[in-house]
């Protein structure tokens, strides 16, 4: 299973209900790091910055870095005679990656006969689990989906704690780097698909994906779209309060947020989902700030139009609308900045619901699924339990992309 520089499989959190496209490659992802981009944050998350084209981020899967076969006496986390929870019932293989508090290994399940990701979390003896490490493991126990990455198991021992995650073989930004020019406008349909449907499940839980980025989209063989990466999530009974505007990592975070807004609902997710999707038509990220919070919100701007109180009531106030440090455009229609979408039925309708500079604007999840982009897709899918593919649906299959084969 994929990881991000690291840190595998982690991020969300519950809302009160209530052009300038340069081709520059990925920036790392900063939004899984030990440090919380939350209330308790206390220093600005630095952002990584990458010279002109360099190549996409790794994830980890992929690295193949060692093997490490030590094993330490484990405690089950479960209590009494289970099998799960114990060390005996993982093989660790080779090493797949290692970040900043956890490295990840592939590994082999003696209770499933299968193949798994064991993410190993470094325990600090006087700070215990890093917060974010619960945070995904609570959230994970209780979000069960086809196309959110499922949570096998715990292992605890005095020194780490280690969760077995399904194995996935790679990522969407891996995906979109073997396949250089934009996908499959089919393949790109079916993916969108199941991050809305991925989505919609969990903002129906009141659960904010606060990460929605390439990286922590998974990819099976078969084409199936997993969410991963929950260690951001937050999940509440009652509607929240505000939440740090340092979340989603820069490329995708909506401008309500760049300018400094804490208080969001679904509507975060959905500006990351429209990046997303025109991405994986064009090729290449469409918003790759370079510099700071200033530079991304002029690469929005010079496409989206500088907004406006009569457009978007409010948008005056937030903290970081600075008008010397804010430049002046008009908007633009999707389709001139990105010709492509015009090859896609509904394409650029969909694009433009999608990625609306008033976060009240933003069409959501479940609307998207209905929106006319995917007309041709078996209106069965809409139908299909939780737990269930849509490559469980005949006829719904990936199909070869143009650029090359899957690896």
């Amino acid at each position: 299973m994929p990881v991000n520089n690291g840190e595998m499989y982690s991020s969300c959190v519950v809302s009160d209900w209530n052009g300038g496209h340069d081709r520059v490659k990925r920036q790392l992802s900063v939004s899984s790091d030990s440090k919380l981009l939350d209330d308790d944050i206390r220093e600005e998350t630095k952002v990584i910055l990458r010279p002109k084209k360099p190549p996409r981020p790794k994830s980890e899967v992929l690295l193949n870095q060692g093997t490490d076969h030590r094993r330490t006496k484990r405690f089950s986390a479960f209590g009494g005679d289970s099998p799960f929870g114990k060390t005996e019932a993982y093989i660790k293989l080779e090493q797949l990656g290692e970040g900043s508090y956890a490295t990840v290994y592939k590994g082999f399940s003696n209770l499933q006969n299968q193949v798994v990701a064991l993410k190993e979390i470094r325990l600090q003896e006087e700070e215990g689990a890093p917060f974010t490490a619960i945070r995904e493991a609570s959230l994970l126990k209780e979000l069960k989906h086809a196309n959110i990455v499922t949570l096998h198991d715990i292992v605890h021992t005095r020194e780490t704690l280690t969760f077995v995650f399904e194995y996935v073989h790679t990522d969407l930004s891996q995906y979109l780097e073997r396949h250089g020019g934009g996908l499959e406008a089919r393949n790109v349909r079916l993916f969108l698909f199941q991050l809305l449907r991925g989505l919609a499940y969990c903002h129906k839980r009141r659960v904010l994906h606060r990460d929605v980025k390439p990286q922590n989209l998974l990819i099976s063989e078969q084409g199936e779209l997993k969410l991963a990466d929950f260690g951001l999530a937050r999940a509440k009974s009652v509607p929240s309060h505000t939440y740090s505007h340092e979340v989603v990592t820069l490329w995708y975070r909506p401008p309500d947020v760049l300018l400094g807004s804490t208080e969001y609902s679904t509507s975060l997710d959905m500006w990351g989902v429209g990046c997303i999707f025109v991405e994986m038509i064009t090729g290449m990220a469409i918003f790759p700030g370079v510099r700071d919070t200033y530079d991304q919100l002029d690469k929005i701007f010079k496409v989206l139009g500088t907004p406006v109180e009569d457009e978007w009531a409010g948008v005056s106030q937030l903290p970081g609308y600075k008008q010397h440090r804010i430049g002046q455009y008009r908007a633009r229609r999707l389709g001139l900045t990105w010709p492509r979408l015009h090859d896609v039925l509904h394409g650029e309708t969909m694009a433009t619901a999608l990625l609306q500079l008033d976060p009240t604007k933003r069409l959501g999840a479940e609307e998207a699924m209905v929106h006319a982009y995917f007309t041709d897709l078996p209106k069965k899918l809409l139908e299909l339990p939780d737990d269930v593919s849509i490559f469980s649906v005949e006829g719904v299959q990936l199909y070869p992309e143009q650029y090359s084969g899957i690896k």
